[in-house]
């Protein structure tokens, strides 16, 4: 070794002088040795479960610039400014800087005083830039979102196929694919198409324990989501997914009608408008954003007390990703769903008009028979979202609402019998709405016209009220008996696995939909789940909480950055337990580094010593 070359800094060292932590979670110390020691790496981690430091901290201990390759300016921008509040020297390569900051970012690659750069892939891949990078030493490759390369993923990008030319032109220097989101058949994709067949696979769970997983059935979703948004998420940020910009634009405008602070976000607004809607997302409180899903991918923002679906999402891949941006800060948060047998034929109808292999299109039809097994199950939905992923808990989670309340079930073969009949003697061309008529006895001019009070299962189901025959022909579709008109039609057709059923041979179980949980109950589970620190019930407790928020939000506006990149919600909760007396003190509250109590620690502790009582 060069007695005259730097000596590099630990990583233990890196994670308690910049991050201000003192122990790393679950495999990040064992990555992040392999990939200093320039190991190749596959790494699945869920959202806010520290990805990013499995390569910020090898960054930081290897000889030169590392280049990570992100799919969205906004994510890289969020990254590189939460490291340069840390004092790392970070900068991206995008499409949105000026020429003259670029040069001068190529400048400091070339004389190495980078210690990371940010690029997208299409930037990557131009012949210019890896003439850049043959300039410079490389420390490593890190490729974020890796679940991106593959066609089976939810978000295919295909400028991610070409990333394995990094393994051809710079083999010597380690690479790292991380993603949060990749059942086994995109995990094999992802080694296969990035020519990392011979890295070290680390799987470290897709369990986000402080998430709460509720789903419901729509009857009036404006007063539902209204209600929600009212009794448990008063002045917290959050998103709400909409498959349609129509829908986007109504919700939004709905919200802000009624005092809520909430902007819209979708591929139809310009440009402008979707960057100045997300900047205020990210740097500004207790802002809702209605979105389509072309926002959220690289969303950083830890404090997103809740993510709601007020449609279906295309897979659980989807669910998953998306649910994942909230809570990130480890804190209690809630995805909520509710959705209706309309959502489960558009989605189908849009499978079948797509232009995608039929190969394709039968992957993403299993992908919707999950789902709907994961929105309709009796069990823990925590453990069918987990082995989904092959990632298989061994106790119910008591953090959804199947285990908080947990749901009825009954013998339903008779019930699916009557149904599947009368789907068969109508003819597998119509609804829900006008079998369930049928099974009634109603008396409608529809039934009346094409004679199917006639037929002999006419009136057969009355024991069950209209709601309930609805949640069993969803339940039916779930479990495969039923499907849907692939035509976009609506009606149903008769699954593959019915015979068994109509035959009497094979019982069919269903679950009765359950009623609420108090508000007071949830919040006592938190409490026993994430410790005091999860919910505030002291009223002085509060008042701090909220003058350390206001506080970092003043700063946060005068440097023009997130306030969570000064620092998180956890961390200022943390200061409320702890209520440090001096610098000392506040040098042992988790996420404050060096750099961060040289700046900050004197503003704080002001703010904490006028409110002490």
């Amino acid at each position: 070794m060069d007695a005259l070359a730097p000596q590099l800094p630990s990583h233990k060292d890196i994670l308690s002088r910049i991050f201000g932590y003192d122990s790393f979670r679950g495999d990040q110390e064992v990555i992040i040795r392999h990939v200093i020691d320039g190991g190749d790496a596959l790494v699945l981690m869920p959202t806010g479960g520290g990805k990013s430091l499995c390569y910020q901290i090898p960054a930081m201990c290897r000889p030169g610039v590392a280049v990570i390759v992100s799919p969205l300016i906004a994510l890289m921008q969020d990254q590189v400014t939460a490291l340069k509040q840390l004092g790392v020297k970070a900068a991206s390569l995008n499409s949105s800087l000026p020429y003259s900051e670029i040069l001068a970012t190529e400048r400091a690659m070339r004389s190495g005083e980078l210690e990371m750069i940010y690029v997208a892939p299409e930037k990557l891949l131009t012949e210019n830039f890896l003439n850049l990078l043959d300039q410079c030493d490389l420390a490593l490759f890190a490729i974020d979102e890796a679940h991106c390369v593959s066609q089976w993923g939810h978000d295919f990008r295909p400028e991610y196929l070409k990333l394995s030319l990094l393994k051809e032109r710079f083999p010597w220097v380690p690479r790292i694919a991380l993603t949060a989101t990749a059942d086994g058949p995109t995990r094999q994709d992802i080694k296969e198409r990035l020519h990392l067949s011979d890295a070290r696979a680390f799987v470290a769970g897709f369990d986000r324990p402080n998430i709460r997983y509720r789903i419901g059935l729509k009857a009036a979703p404006k007063k539902q989501l209204t209600d929600l948004l009212e009794r448990e998420h008063s002045g917290q940020s959050g998103i709400i997914y909409c498959m349609s910009r129509n829908k986007v634009d109504e919700i939004a405008q709905s919200l802000c009608e009624k005092g809520f602070n909430a902007l819209p976000y979708h591929a139809g607004l310009g440009k402008d408008i979707r960057f100045n809607n997300q900047d205020r997302f990210l740097k500004d409180d207790a802002v809702i954003m209605v979105a389509t899903v072309a926002f959220g991918m690289g969303i950083d923002k830890p404090d997103v007390r809740f993510v709601i679906h007020l449609d279906l999402p295309k897979s659980l891949e989807a669910y998953y990703q998306e649910t994942g941006r909230a809570g990130r800060d480890g804190l209690p948060a809630e995805a909520w769903m509710i959705y209706s047998m309309n959502d489960v034929a558009r989605l189908y109808h849009m499978a079948s008009q797509s232009d995608a292999p039929e190969a394709q299109k039968r992957i993403e039809n299993r992908k919707l028979e999950a789902l709907l097994g994961f929105c309709e199950t009796t069990r823990c939905r925590r453990q069918v979202l987990l082995e989904y992923f092959d990632d298989n808990p061994i106790e119910p989670c008591g953090n959804c609402d199947t285990c908080l309340n947990p749901v009825e079930s009954f013998d339903g073969t008779e019930a699916a019998q009557k149904a599947l009949s009368t789907v068969y003697r109508t003819g597998q061309i119509f609804g829900s709405a006008h079998v369930i008529d049928i099974l009634l006895g109603a008396k409608t001019e529809r039934i009346e016209k094409l004679r199917h009070d006639q037929l002999s299962t006419f009136g057969i189901g009355t024991e069950y009220p209209k709601q309930e025959w609805r949640s069993i022909f969803r339940q039916l579709v779930a479990l495969g008996l039923l499907k849907v008109d692939m035509e976009g039609h609506g009606s149903f057709q008769l699954g593959a696995e019915c015979r068994p059923v109509l035959r009497g041979e094979k019982p069919v179980l269903l679950r009765r939909d359950p009623q609420k949980k108090t508000r007071a109950a949830l919040r006592e589970h938190y409490k026993k789940s994430f410790g005091p620190a999860a919910t505030i019930d002291d009223p002085k407790d509060e008042a701090l909480f909220q003058a350390l928020r206001a506080r970092r939000l003043e700063l946060a506006k005068d440097q023009g950055v997130p306030p969570y990149v000064i620092f998180n919600d956890k961390t200022l909760l943390e200061m409320v337990m702890a209520r440090p007396i001096d610098l000392s003190d506040m040098a042992d509250i988790p996420g404050v580094g060096k750099r961060k109590l040289e700046r900050y620690a004197g503003i704080f502790l002001e703010v904490i010593n006028e409110n002490r009582s």
